[in-house]
Formats: C-alpha cells, sequence, structure tokens
C-alpha cells in the first residue's frame, strides 16, 4: 500500500473532494507523488498541499470599493508534493510545463521582465518578509485543474498554495487566512502589475461558502454561511465562453478606478461612503465630471452591496427561490449597469454573452434556475444554478452549442492546506 491509498489519507481526500471523487483524487495524487520522484527524486519528507479555486455567488465587484462579497471555495483545486531544503531557493515544477521555475530568496526585489508564475513566487516570498514572516527553500511538484485565466482565481489559488507551504514549512502554521490573501495581494499588486482585490485570495484560503464584508479592508469580516446547494436540489455549473483573462487589465482597472472618481467627486474615497440618494441630487455634476459609465458603475455597487446581504438572509433562511431571484437581478446589475460582460473596445467578441442568451433561454424553458457573469468579467466563465435533474442536459446543451469546458462543480469547506496537517488531526 502507498502513502496516498493509506486509510487516514484516503479519509483527508473524501473530505475535500466528497467519496465520489476518491478514485479519481486517489490517481491524481499517485501522478503527483511520481511527479516530485522524477524531478526531485528522495520523497521521504514530501508534505502534501491543497489550494481551492473560488466561485463569486455575489458581490461582483464590489471588494475594491470596501463591499460585500458572497464566494465560496469549490472542489477545483492547485496540489503540490513538497519538501523544504536547506538551499534559499523556491524550485517549482508544474505539470504540463518543461521548465523549473526558481527563486533565488537572497534577491526579493521586483523585476519588471518577470510575470506570471515567477513574478508571483518573488512576490509571496518578499510579502511574507514585509509582514515580518519567515521563509525559506523548497522543492515542489504541482498540478491544477483550475481553469486558467477564467475567473476561477488560478492565480489566486496558486498564491494560497505557496502561502501554505511557507506558512507550514518555516512559519508552524501561525498565519491567518486573512494575512495569507494581504500577501497574496501584495504579490500581484507590486510584482506582477495586476491592480487585485482581496476577494479571490480570501474566498480560496478560508473555505465554504462565506460573506466578507470589507468595509475595513485591513480587517475583513468574514462570515460562514451556512447552505448547502447540494442538499436543496441545485448544482453550481461553470461555463468557459471561449475567452480569457488576459490582456484585460486596464479593463478591470477601469471599473474601481471608475467607481472611485464619482466618490471623489461627492467628497468620499469609495463607493461604500455614499448613498444613492447623493448621486440623484448630483446627477448631472457627476456625468459630467465623472461620465455616465462611472455614475452606472456607482449605482451597481450600492445596489450590488445590499443585494448580497438579501442573498444571505434569503440563504440562512432557506428561501432558495427569492435567493435565485438575487442572482439573477446581480447578473443582470452586471450586464446592463456594472458593463463588465464583453470589452467596449472588441463588441464583435461576446462570448458571455452568447453564454448567458444561451443559458437564459434554457432556464426560461424549464422555468427555474439563475445564471451570472462570473467573476471579473469581460472574458472568462459564467455561472449557472441549475437544478440537478437538468443538470445534464444543460451540460449537454452548452457543451454542444459552445464546444467550451463546462464544470459542475462543488462547494468544499477546506481552504488552502496542508494534507499531512489533517491527516494528524484525524
Amino acid at each position: 500500500m502507498n502513502k496516498i491509498q493509506a486509510p487516514p489519507l484516503q479519509n483527508v481526500l473524501c473530505k475535500l473532494y466528497g467519496p465520489d471523487q476518491l478514485t479519481l483524487q486517489t490517481d491524481r495524487y499517485q501522478k503527483l507523488f511520481a511527479g516530485y520522484r522524477e524531478h526531485y527524486g528522495e520523497e521521504s519528507a514530501v508534505s502534501l498541499f491543497s489550494s481551492p479555486g473560488r466561485t463569486e455567488i455575489g458581490g461582483n465587484h464590489t471588494d475594491h470599493n470596501h463591499g460585500r462579497v458572497l464566494a465560496a471555495s469549490i472542489d477545483l483545486d492547485t496540489i503540490a508534493a513538497a519538501a523544504p531544503t536547506e538551499e534559499a531557493v523556491i524550485a517549482i515544477v508544474s505539470e504540463g510545463y518543461p521548465e523549473q521555475y526558481r527563486v533565488d530568496l537572497s534577491n526579493l526585489e521586483p523585476k519588471p521582465e518577470e510575470t506570471g508564475t515567477m513574478a508571483l513566487l518573488r512576490g509571496i516570498a518578499a510579502g511574507f518578509v514585509q509582514h515580518g514572516f519567515k521563509i525559506g527553500g523548497f522543492n515542489a511538484y504541482v498540478s491544477s485543474n483550475v481553469l486558467s485565466a477564467s475567473g476561477l482565481s488560478s492565480s489566486a489559488s496558486f498564491e494560497m498554495l505557496i502561502c501554505a507551504i511557507l506558512n507550514t514549512f518555516y512559519n508552524q502554521g501561525s498565519l491567518d487566512t486573512v494575512v495569507m490573501a494581504k500577501i497574496g495581494q501584495y504579490a500581484e499588486n507590486h510584482f506582477w502589475n495586476k491592480p487585485s482585490g482581496l476577494l479571490d485570495q480570501m474566498a480560496c484560503a478560508y473555505g465554504g461558502l462565506i460573506a466578507i464584508d470589507f468595509k475595513d479592508p485591513e480587517q475583513p469580516f468574514i462570515e460562514p454561511v451556512t447552505s448547502q446547494f447540494r442538499n436543496r436540489g441545485y448544482s453550481l455549473v461553470i461555463v468557459g465562453t471561449g475567452g480569457n483573462h488576459a490582456d484585460l487589465t486596464e479593463d478591470y482597472a477601469a471599473v474601481p478606478g471608475e467607481m472611485k472618481a464619482v466618490a471623489r467627486a461627492l467628497g468620499g474615497e469609495v463607493v461604500r461612503d455614499l448613498t444613492v440618494e447623493q448621486i440623484y441630487s448630483n446627477l448631472d455634476m457627476l456625468r459630467e465630471q465623472a461620465g455616465d459609465r462611472a455614475v452606472l458603475r456607482a449605482l451597481h455597487f450600492l445596489e450590488e452591496n445590499e443585494r448580497v446581504g438579501e442573498e444571505i438572509g434569503a440563504l440562512q433562511a432557506g428561501r432558495f427561490e427569492d435567493f435565485l431571484e438575487l442572482v439573477t437581478a446581480s447578473g443582470n446589475s452586471s450586464w446592463k449597469w456594472l458593463q463588465n460582460v464583453y470589452r467596449n473596445s472588441e463588441v464583435g467578441e461576446q462570448g458571455i454573452s452568447i453564454a448567458l442568451a444561451l443559458t437564459e433561454l434554457f432556464l426560461k424553458r424549464i422555468g427555474n434556475g439563475a445564471c451570472r457573469v462570473h467573476g471579473g468579467g469581460f472574458a472568462g466563465v459564467i455561472l449557472a444554478i441549475v437544478p440537478d435533474e437538468h443538470a445534464s442536459e444543460y451540460i449537454s446543451f452548452m457543451e454542444g452549442t459552445l464546444a467550451t469546458p463546462v464544470f459542475n462543480i462543488q462547494i468544499r469547506q477546506y481552504g488552502a492546506v496542508c494534507l499531512n496537517d489533517m491527516v494528524e488531526q484525524e
């Protein structure tokens, strides 16, 4: 019997992925060990790590203006077999990529020529040092089934994986999820020039379905929300649209930028500081100074921020039909007011719009469910909430019409974790 097939680890895999995925995940982790052996040799000191992707249920583009969100970790994840080394170098090989990424920890200054994996590795190590935590070298073999550049937060999943490794090997697990999220955000903002908020990292790090209030972004308030979609007879389905998030930095940056322009015009810093009445009474000035789209995006924020609280209340009270209506309203607001479903400069490419239109027609026919743009938008994926009895039909319909990836996902209760620690707690 190998390590993966040992009963304690099998129990952990069931907790992370559910018993129906046990065979699939056992094979996946066995390949992970094989990859580690191939590149680094001895595996006796290896620990296993998992960091989930995330889904955003409510609060589209609210976190960066100190708003509220409803998000969850999912059973698509980034995993690693890793072991500490005496050399002050982080060495990573990622499945499917021939190169080895190596970051010398004696040089943690940003390098403008670095992007992606190298930038994030260097930035995370620098973030640990900046926050007063220890770092050290390790070897890791990494594999991920989080769809890249899709809105499922493959970058944040990877960031929280690296944070979990450094936290486990060199800090006795002392970092909480907020600190880990801030380190991931720091790496993206300062080493990769990505203007991200904290939503993605928080959802990947914490685990489960959670509400996050960013009113005080230094100390976000996290509230677990008790609601299992499976128990209510609904599936969460993520649909690829054929586009991706590459080269959309300006589009993403414009959303918080325009919202804050409205806030500044009214003497605030973020739209959370405003009321809708202030916008009504200053509409002409705001349209002149900030522009119409900025005003629409500020109105979206104010409505969406309130809607998150209504979604939480509906879920906790068991009013699932009301919750679905709120998700539909969120999607409509993102499409019409926030305007992050397609790029204004590329109106001929509207993959998300097509996927939403097809889904709305499907849901209209069955008379149940909801859908909305997922994550940052402009490209990537949509989220559909579909009754279980229609989920297979919907997936076949979308795969047949769009010929893009479709995932029936589940919310998992664990964020970024070391599986070895979970085994010890069994």
